[in-house]
């Protein structure tokens, strides 16, 4: 059996094939399934960006991870007891979603969406760390690509499937259908058994305080700030160029049924292959060559939507305009897999061993600041550039994360792990 192979068949990346699911079903629920049913119940584009907001949680989850870090749930430990009972919100708050009205209901709906956020975000934070705990060190770089792929598959449940049963069935159903595929994490959790971590914290103030004033020791002051900023950079363009995506081909003229077959599916693959190869490559290149090669093939992918913005509104739909679509989306996928993968690698290998949870929680929520705040004005922009302008704004906003590489992941530096 081929070493690469070997590497990928284990109990470890299956592990990771399930907490990536889990972790992506319920985002993309929140960006791809919730805007298409407010779309297409006739809610603005306006109010749609505005939803974005409820997802605060991602960006704010570092603020209680400290309590993750400190209790545990009684017969299940810190990351399996968190990870199942978030797990068991999630399917509850999905369901009981879609049995809204939004032209009636639209506040009701806003609280359960940020519910809904909120949990997820608690559940990423013990999903993070006990990947983290669970991988060693030189398997970080195939474990989090494993764990990027299966996120992305997620998306195929709320993104593809969802939208095809909406074209089908009452939405009450499709969103109780969606809430099921959160079983299969839920499964993960009650089996696995709860890593074994030293001098994890004793008391609730050290579980606080200990994670920040270790990361600024270790980096010093400008070496923090370098690194935060090239966190929250590093995938701004491709985070607001996605934020409207759904309605953005429901724009250009394609059928909701268009979209999850075509669509979501063009992305399978080349978001798969990017992952995975993403993974093996970094065996090789490294974290920081990673991230200067596939940054620049996920900044090109944001040229395939201006390009397809210029084509304007289809008035008929065609082999032609579904291969187009197909290639957009195709070329976004490969961009962001391998973009992903060397990313949340770095933020990995970023954090110390003895407090995973809290600097995890930390990274990633400043990752997902892009996602909720400026993504919050994508309506905006859009009515006020246009869909063409507005796409050639988001691609101008990646290229700051790169530049950054320049500090934070030189490209014949010698990468080194904290701990």
């Amino acid at each position: 059996m081929p070493a690469w192979l070997a590497a990928l068949l284990t109990r470890k990346m299956l592990i990771c094939v399930f907490t990536g699911f889990s972790s992506g079903l319920p985002l993309y629920l929140l960006l791809n399934l919730l805007p298409a049913w407010l779309r297409s119940e006739g809610v603005d584009l306006k109010t749609i960006g505005f939803f974005a907001l409820i997802q605060f949680p991602y960006t704010w989850k570092f603020l209680w991870s400290p309590l993750l870090d400190r209790y545990s749930i009684p017969g299940f430990g810190r990351r399996r007891g968190w990870m199942l009972l978030t797990q068991i919100g999630l399917l509850l708050s999905i369901g009981f979603l879609g049995g809204l009205n939004p032209q009636e209901n639209i506040w009701p709906i806003l609280w359960l969406a940020a519910l809904l956020a909120f949990l997820s975000g608690t559940q990423d934070i013990a999903v993070d760390a006990f990947r983290r705990e669970i991988l060693n060190d030189n398997e970080l770089g195939l474990g989090n690509a494993v764990h990027v792929n299966a996120y992305r598959i997620a998306g195929l449940v709320p993104g593809s499937l969802s939208l095809i049963l909406a074209d089908r069935l009452p939405w009450n159903d499709v969103f109780w259908i969606t809430s099921a595929f959160m079983i299969p994490g839920m499964v993960m959790a009650w089996l696995v058994r709860e890593p074994v971590v030293t001098g994890k914290p004793k008391t609730l103030r050290q579980a606080v305080t200990e994670p920040f004033h270790e990361f600024i020791n270790r980096q010093g002051w400008r070496g923090a700030v370098m690194v935060l900023a090239f966190i929250f950079l590093y995938k701004l363009g491709d985070s607001l160029c996605t934020a409207l995506a759904t309605p953005f081909y429901l724009d250009m003229g394609f059928t909701k049924t268009d979209i999850g077959l075509i669509a979501k599916h063009a992305g399978l693959w080349p978001a798969v292959i990017g992952a995975l190869l993403g993974g093996l490559w970094m065996v090789r290149l490294g974290i920081n060559r990673a991230l200067w090669l596939f940054g620049v093939v996920q900044l090109v992918s944001i040229f395939g939507f201006a390009w397809l913005a210029a084509q304007g509104h289809f008035t008929s739909i065609g082999a032609g305009e579904r291969v187009a679509l197909a290639f957009v989306i195709g070329l976004e996928a490969l961009g962001v897999g391998l973009g992903t993968a060397a990313f949340v690698a770095f933020i990995a290998r970023s954090t110390h061993p003895a407090y995973t949870a809290t600097q995890m929680a930390l990274f990633t929520s400043l990752a997902a600041v892009p996602r909720t705040f400026i993504n919050a004005s994508a309506g905006w922009l859009v009515e006020a550039l246009g869909w063409n302008s507005f796409f050639w704004l988001c691609a101008a906003l990646a290229v700051p994360g790169m530049v950054l590489l320049l500090k934070v992941a030189p490209w014949h530096a010698r990468e080194t792990k904290p701990g």
